[in-house]
């Protein structure tokens, strides 16, 4: 009897259709309407025809073909029965048992004429199987040897011919054997968890998150993956669930993981440690996030060389990062480890700037202030300057879609929708059902699915206008909206209870009251069961965002047979480019919008061809073959980008007396007690003409190659950063007495044998050597001098060579001489003299072009020039130093925080065991030096000059959305040194 109430449904919409307009005519010619459905070839014609006429479409029409096709004849007579028995003399009751009858008459017919067709086919093909018999019989009486001799130029036929649907290397499973992978995807904000993912709680916790716990398991699920690191952000917060704390927690471990292998979250603390804090807020705190990654995958690195690789560290095959704040993450982690990057933006920051000032809502300063827009945009093209890949096509898990979506099962609907009272009949089906019908006055209808966070940018607001000016569209079908879970809309972020109040606002001026279903809650476990239910009721999933990057749920859809409607703007135009199996519509346009969903679900064939093509297409975006697609094009990427050259130190033991040594010689070079004087005791001349000499000799005893060098086992790195430079950009004796109240204080505190000294500077080699040559301290004092902007770097205790290892590390697209005479023409703006800008040859080398500016002179400032190299394809690191009076032009991967990070990795030191020192100002690249695991002691007073007003135009962002304010692990000092360093030290927890 439940499809009954099925039949009683259709008839009661086709009254409401005839009711609401005195235009249309309530019998609608059924008897032609019944061989209009019964020759399916016409039926295509004319709909077609139709179509192209633009005539108004009938909801009248669509029920009577829904009841005559989908229905038996016995249940179209009880219904007629049904009517007859409770008939009275209301107008309303007398036309539906008028169109009972009417219906069961042409159900009756429509069986008659089935009938005939059977049987014309029928015939039809006994006919043909006579004919073949006979060719058979005429056949059999050729002779065996003319059977076996045949035709000499016919090939014999070519058996289970495989096809490779793709002009990429596909990724075999057979051949990774020997193969022992170490994958690092990156998700930074948002609320990350394998299981019972809170989608739709904010914002941040989006499709996204589903997307990248998916892709790990799928990616360590594949042969030749030994292991796949998801990185996160750690919140113990009171505000979330205490799973968010969790330093680890594992996703999968596949059959063939052994030991430590398989998919983890791994969460990096990273910010205030008490707090959940909103992406737009974790831009400060991305340095501290990029080296706590860092550790964790150099410690990884080691694990799974012991265990797999015969000691020697597994590198990470490709690290992945997602969204702007990960992509700016993962390009630091590339650049320090030297492997390839992939970048997945999920949206993109020009692109919502653009449509918020489309909206003119908000002025462009408020909207910098409210999403950190600049920085936001700043971080994706540091990201995109970085990759190897830039999005790459999603994929999913079907594993959890049944057979029997993809057939025309409507048993267990019906039950659910059915008049009888035997609720054991009701218990199996999803509870998510009844919560949805139970908002619609005539469930039947089919159900128009939008599934979103209750966010501006989704549009649902549009898709409410559209649905709710539409009548034809109101009298068709219902609209189901499930937009994140809520208990309360007060209690909810501004953005979403604003969205969701509108929501309301619009059912109740449009009176939708039973016709849209907006529940309350529902499970992430429960999302297949809603896609299910559209596809039942021969619904459409829309996905009307004003932009969407990927468009997840629209392959989510598909894979349950629901033809879909999406936006124009972003990553579903490729997905229905593959699936073909919607329309595409401007979200800015409600009236589009609502005829292309009048139009999918009112066109069965349309309707029934995309949902054919979408199931046919589907598998295209498997996991299984994003991941083949995915290595493959990484493999690719791999030799251009090798991974060689990065090697830890093994380090032994030191001996005793070295240390001894190193106090002694320390003593010999000046008297902690005493003052250092910096004129009248020492001749700069003759001091640096000695350490050449030194040096000279020291580079011939150290050239044999079959000496393995390394500083010695440190404890601490102490990291000289200051720039100190006069208003010329020249070096201060400012700089002198800094190095040794550093080294002082070192003494004082801690053994210096356990303590690298290590100076980072914009100085070329050249200059960095004449300044320390008025120093009353060796040279091999520093475990190493990096100089020109982190371009270069030298190791005083081994040799005075430029480390060619790290040159090629950093060498990854560096145009060479190709940005050389661009980088001083753009530099100079429009009314800038020619010699504004010119090149300073005696500080150039190989992976630095340095350019001096002109006292007075302007310049471009560096987002400014940055930005116009990107235009011209050249992606460069670009630093102001001397006081302004100077410009670096460096590789993108070349700067002094990463060299600083490549030392950590080669001489196996924490960077929470480093401190810098700096000034309160510097070099454009001032700001890098200050995030991060590192401690800061900022020297009061040692810099005079600084080249911070050539970073950024005052329409950018500002410094605190690039520096954490109120750094614990920060400390200020006066200028006297001395004790001030000391207790700086200590306060900062060292001792």
């Amino acid at each position: 009897m439940a499809g009954n109430e099925w039949i009683n449904s259709y008839l009661e919409a086709i009254l409401d259709a005839g009711s609401s307009t005195k235009k249309r005519d309530d019998d609608v010619k059924l008897t032609k309407d019944a061989k209009f459905q019964h020759d399916n070839k016409q039926h295509q014609e004319q709909q077609q025809q139709l179509l192209k006429e633009e005539k108004p479409f009938s909801t009248t029409r669509y029920f009577v073909e829904e009841v005559i096709t989908s229905f038996d004849e016995s249940d179209l007579y009880r219904t007629w029965v049904k009517v007859i028995a409770t008939r009275n003399s209301r107008e309303r009751n007398n036309r539906l048992e008028n169109m009972c009858w009417r219906i069961w008459h042409l159900a009756r017919k429509r069986k008659q004429i089935a009938w005939d067709d059977a049987r014309r086919l029928a015939k039809r093909r006994l006919e043909r199987e006579q004919g073949r018999n006979d060719a058979a019989d005429d056949l059999s009486e050729l002779s065996e040897g003319e059977k076996e001799k045949g035709d000499p130029n016919v090939s014999e036929p070519i058996k289970n011919l495989s096809r490779i649907n793709s002009d990429t290397q596909i990724w075999f499973d057979d051949t990774d054997k020997s193969k022992h992978l170490y994958i690092v995807l990156i998700s930074m904000h948002g609320l990350v968890r394998g299981e019972n993912m809170e989608l739709g709680r904010d914002s941040d916790t989006g499709g996204q998150v589903k997307y990248v716990v998916e892709l790990a398991r799928a990616l360590a699920n594949t042969k030749g993956v030994d292991r796949v690191d998801l990185l996160t952000r750690q919140i113990t917060s009171p505000e979330v669930d205490s799973s968010y704390g969790e330093t680890i927690e594992m996703l999968s471990c596949p059959s063939h993981a052994t030991g430590i292998c398989g998919a983890y979250i791994i969460r990096i603390p990273c910010g205030p440690r008490d707090k959940y804090i909103a992406k737009e807020s974790l831009w400060p705190h991305i340095p501290e996030f990029v080296d706590g990654a860092l550790n964790h995958i150099v410690s990884m690195a080691r694990a799974l060389g012991d265990q797999l690789n015969g000691g020697k560290p597994t590198w990470p095959y490709v690290i992945h990062g997602h969204y702007a704040d990960a992509g700016e993450v993962a390009a630091h982690l590339s650049g320090a480890l030297n492997v390839p990057m992939v970048l997945t933006g999920h949206s993109l920051g020009r692109n919502k700037f653009e449509q918020l000032l489309k909206q003119g809502r908000l002025s462009k300063e408020a909207i910098n202030a409210t999403y950190k827009i600049m920085r936001r945009i700043e971080g994706e093209e540091l990201g995109v300057d970085a990759a190897e890949m830039v999005v790459i096509p999603p994929g999913m898990d079907f594993s959890y879609v049944t057979t029997q979506d993809s057939l025309e099962n409507d048993g267990d609907l019906m039950s659910l929708l059915g008049s009888d009272d035997r609720a054991q009949n009701k218990t199996h089906l999803p509870q998510i059902w009844s919560e949805i019908m139970r908002f619609f006055t005539n469930p039947h209808k089919p159900t128009i699915l939008a599934l979103s966070r209750p966010d501006p940018k989704k549009n649902v607001t549009t898709l409410l206008k559209a649905f709710g000016e539409c009548q034809l569209l109101r009298e068709l079908a219902n609209l189901t909206l499930i937009l994140g879970n809520r208990d309360d809309i007060e209690d909810m972020s501004n953005s979403s209870s604003v969205v969701l109040t509108t929501v309301l606002k619009l059912i109740d001026r449009y009176d939708l009251y039973g016709q849209v279903a907006y529940p309350k809650h529902h499970k992430q476990s429960e999302v297949p069961e809603i896609y299910r239910l559209a596809a039942k009721t021969k619904g459409v999933f829309i996905n009307p965002a004003l932009v969407e990057p990927f468009g997840l749920t629209l392959i989510e859809a598909a894979a349950y047979g629901l033809p879909v409607v999406a936006t124009k703007n972003g990553g579903p135009v490729d997905i229905l480019k593959v699936l073909n199996n919607g329309l595409l519509v401007d979200p800015h346009d409600q009236n589009a919008i609502a005829d292309a969903l009048l139009k999918l679900v009112a066109d069965k064939n349309l309707w029934a061809e995309c949902r054919k093509n979408g199931l046919r297409n589907i598998h295209r975006f498997s996991w299984t073959e994003h991941c083949r697609n995915y290595l493959s094009r990484v493999e690719r990427c791999r030799n251009r980008h090798p991974t060689s050259r990065l090697e830890i130190m093994t380090i032994p033991e030191e001996p005793m007396s070295d240390s001894l040594r190193d106090m002694e010689d320390i003593s010999l070079r000046f008297s902690i007690e005493g003052d250092i004087k910096l004129n009248g005791e020492i001749d700069a001349a003759a001091r640096q003409k000695k350490i050449v000499e030194a040096f000279t000799r020291m580079a011939s005893l150290n050239s044999n190659t079959g000496i393995v060098y390394g500083p010695g086992r440190r404890q601490m790195l102490f990291v000289i950063a200051a720039d100190c430079y006069d208003s010329n950009g020249e070096t201060t004796e400012t700089f002198q007495a800094m190095i040794m109240n550093v080294m002082k204080d070192a003494g004082l505190c801690f053994s210096l044998g356990n303590i690298g000294f290590v100076l980072l500077t914009g100085s070329s080699f050249r200059e960095t050597m004449q300044a320390l040559s008025c120093c009353p301290v060796n040279i091999e004092d520093f475990d190493a001098l990096v100089c020109n902007s982190g371009s270069e770097m030298y190791y005083p205790w081994k040799d005075m060579v430029a480390d060619t290892d790290y040159e090629a590390h950093v060498a990854y697209r560096w145009p060479g001489e190709n940005v050389r005479s661009m980088a001083m023409r753009l530099a100079r703006t429009e009314d800038g003299a020619e010699d504004d800008i010119t090149e300073y040859v005696a500080a150039c080398s190989s992976r630095c072009y340095s350019y001096s500016i002109k006292p007075g002179a302007k310049t471009r400032r560096i987002d400014d020039l940055r930005q116009r190299l990107r235009m011209r394809g050249f992606r460069c690191n670009l630093v102001y130093t001397h006081a302004a009076s100077r410009l670096n032009v460096v590789p993108l991967f070349a700067s002094r925080m990463q060299a600083l990070r490549y030392l950590s990795i080669r001489w196996a030191i924490d960077l929470s065991k480093v401190v810098l020192f700096v000034g309160e100002k510097g070099d454009t690249d001032y700001e890098d030096l200050l995030g991060g695991l590192h401690k800061t002691i900022v020297l009061k007073g040692t810099v005079a000059y600084g080249s911070g007003k050539l970073l950024r135009n005052e329409d950018n962002f500002k410094r605190e959305d690039a520096v954490a304010q109120g750094n614990p692990n920060i400390k200020f000092v006066g200028t006297s040194g001395g004790q001030n360093i000391a207790g700086a030290l200590v306060a900062l927890g060292i001792k």
